[in-house]
């Protein structure tokens, strides 16, 4: 999975007060949460921007100025209800023996054979929830459309596999190929015509 840097700075005072001022200084403040206590950090709200104004989803190297580097993940993210400005951000510490659940979005590759007839892609889960090791999360779940036909359907269970598991029922779809309304008027159309001869 990829990884971006976060260079942020330890926060001593964590009142409101103290708060008010990182965020009129433009910056966030943050907690790193795991193992042992909370560290409260803040950092340049332009740091964010690549982690959190995307589809993607990224692990996180916290770079603190004492020279100290910390993985973790985005666990929440709080904004600001009328100026959407980033108000506060909890980070999870990662450690490589041990699983942690994310959301990954889902890629699909190949061509389906039911796009083609005039069908149409449906992406009913655009983001999938696994549990691994740091080391086996995937940048997104990729699933191989090129077999499927207008009507097709994969399901959760389909996409297991050893590096990580998906935290959703076998019976969900993941994604399908419908008919079109194009499609479905054509195939109405020569119904009606067929019966009218």
């Amino acid at each position: 999975m990829k990884s971006l840097t976060i260079k942020g700075s330890k926060r001593e005072s964590v009142g409101k007060s103290a708060t008010k001022a990182l965020r009129n200084a433009g910056r966030v403040p943050c907690v790193l949460y795991g193992g042992g206590e909370p560290m409260h950090f803040s950092a340049d709200e332009r740091e964010f921007k690549k982690l959190v104004y995307t589809p993607e989803t990224h692990t996180v190297v916290i770079e603190l100025e004492d020279g100290s580097k910390h993985e973790a993940i985005m666990q929440d993210i709080q904004f600001h209800p009328v100026t959407d400005k980033i108000l506060h951000v909890d980070f999870f510490r990662l450690f490589p023996d041990k699983e942690v659940t994310l959301t990954v979005p889902v890629k699909t590759t190949g061509v389906a054979p039911g796009v083609i007839k005039g069908g149409t892609l449906t992406l009913t889960m655009k983001k999938l929830k696994i549990k691994a090791i740091p080391e086996n999360l995937p940048d997104a779940v990729v699933v191989d459309i090129s077999h499927l036909d207008i009507g097709d359907k994969v399901y959760v269970s389909e996409l297991r596999n050893d590096k990580y598991k998906l935290m959703h029922p076998d019976n969900v779809v993941a994604v399908q190929v419908k008919m079109s309304r194009a499609a479905m008027k054509a195939v109405q159309e020569a119904k009606a015509a067929a019966k009218e001869k």
